[in-house]
C-alpha cells in the first residue's frame, strides 16, 4: 500500500540552486494539476502545457488561475515558490514557502535588525551596492532614506528622457490597475517580476522576506530591501524601454504589460541575477559585523538527522 503522502507517477524531483534556474513564468486562465508525475497547465479545452516546475525559481498566479493539492505539494517539494498576485503581478495576495529551513540565518538576520548600530552598517552597505559608493558619514538611516530618495527620482527622469518617455511621477494604486499612466504599469509589472524571484532567493536562503532593514513593516520588506539593489540594473530599464515604444507606437496591438514581463525575463538572464541574489544577501548581512548566533547547549538536537539537500540551504527538499 501507498504511502498516504506518496504522489502519483514518478517521485518528484530534489531541488536545484536557485542560481541554476530560470527566473519566472506567469500562469493565468487554467488549472494547474500533476498529471502522471509532471505539472501541468490544462486549458478549457483540456489542452495540457507542461511546465518545468523544478526548473523555475517562481510562478506568478494571476487571476483566472487554479491550483491543485498536488500541484503545490509538488512545487513545496522542488523549492519553487507560487505566488498569488493581481492583474499584471501589481498586487500580491500571497505566497506559498518554499523555504525557510534554516532557522541560524533567520536568527541572525533578525538580531542584525535589532542591534541599531549593525542595522545601520546593513543600510549604508546596501547604499554602497546600489550607488557604487560609500554612504555619507554620519548619516542616520532616516537620512539616508531621504538621499535615496532624491537620486530615484534623478535615475527615473534620466531614463525617461534617455528611452523617449512622457514621465510626471511614481504613480499607482494597487487596487486600481488603471488609475496608473502606461510608464507606471510597466514599472509595476516589472518591480512585481523583480520582487518574485527576490523572494524566491530570500527564502531559499533560509531568510525571513518581512525582517528588513531599509524597509520595515510590510510582510515583504527585506524582499524589498535586496531587490532595490539590482532595480535600477534590471527591471525600471526594462519597463521604460517597453514603456517607450509604447509611447512611440512600436509595440502594435502588444500588451505593455506583457512585453515588461518577457523583458525582464531576458534582463534577468543576461545580468546572471539568479546567481547573484543570494551571495548579495550574505554579503549585506555580513557588513553587520555580528556573528550568527550559537545553538544553546541544552537544545535538543533532531531525532533523525535529514539527508543532505541538492538545492540552496533554505529549502526542505
Amino acid at each position: 500500500m501507498a504511502s498516504p503522502d506518496r504522489m502519483p507517477g514518478a517521485p518528484p524531483p530534489k531541488p536545484i540552486p536557485i542560481k541554476d534556474r530560470t527566473s519566472i513564468v506567469f500562469v493565468d486562465k487554467g488549472q494547474l494539476d500533476v498529471l502522471d508525475g509532471a505539472f501541468v497547465l490544462v486549458d478549457a479545452n483540456g489542452v495540457r502545457t507542461h511546465i518545468p516546475v523544478g526548473g523555475l525559481a517562481c510562478i506568478m498566479l494571476e487571476p483566472g488561475a487554479r491550483v491543485s493539492h498536488a500541484a503545490v505539494a509538488l512545487a513545496a517539494r522542488v523549492g519553487t515558490l507560487l505566488i498569488w498576485v493581481g492583474e499584471a503581478g501589481v498586487r500580491l495576495y500571497a505566497a506559498g514557502q518554499p523555504g525557510g529551513a534554516r532557522s541560524d540565518r533567520l536568527l541572525w538576520q533578525c538580531r542584525l535588525a535589532l542591534d541599531p548600530d549593525a542595522r545601520l552598517k546593513v543600510v549604508r552597505r546596501m547604499y554602497q551596492i546600489r550607488f557604487g559608493e560609500r554612504a555619507p558619514q554620519r548619516r542616520s538611516i532616516e537620512q539616508l532614506r531621504g538621499i535615496e530618495g532624491v537620486r530615484v527620482r534623478t535615475l527615473y527622469e534620466n531614463l525617461a528622457r534617455q528611452f523617449g518617455v512622457p514621465w510626471k511621477r511614481r504613480s499607482y494604486n494597487p487596487a486600481d490597475w488603471n488609475f496608473s499612466d502606461v510608464p507606471n504599469r510597466c514599472l509595476s509589472s516589472a518591480t512585481a517580476c523583480l520582487y518574485g524571484i527576490t523572494e524566491a532567493a530570500v527564502l531559499a536562503a533560509g531568510y525571513a522576506p518581512a525582517v528588513g532593514f531599509l524597509h520595515t513593516g510590510k510582510p515583504l520588506s527585506f524582499v524589498y530591501d535586496i531587490a532595490d539593489l539590482f532595480k535600477f540594473e534590471t527591471a525600471v530599464p526594462a519597463a521604460f524601454r517597453i514603456a517607450g515604444q509604447h509611447a512611440k507606437g512600436r509595440l502594435g496591438a502588444a500588451e505593455p504589460g506583457r512585453e515588461v514581463r518577457l523583458a525582464c525575463r531576458d534582463t534577468f538572464r543576461k545580468t546572471n541575477l539568479l546567481k547573484r541574489l543570494i551571495p548579495t544577501i550574505g554579503e549585506v548581512l555580513s557588513a553587520g559585523e555580528l556573528e550568527p548566533p550559537k545553538t544553546p547547549e541544552d537544545a535538543v538536537g533532531p531525532a533523525f538527522a535529514d539527508p543532505p539537500s541538492s538545492g540552496d540551504e533554505g529549502h526542505r527538499g
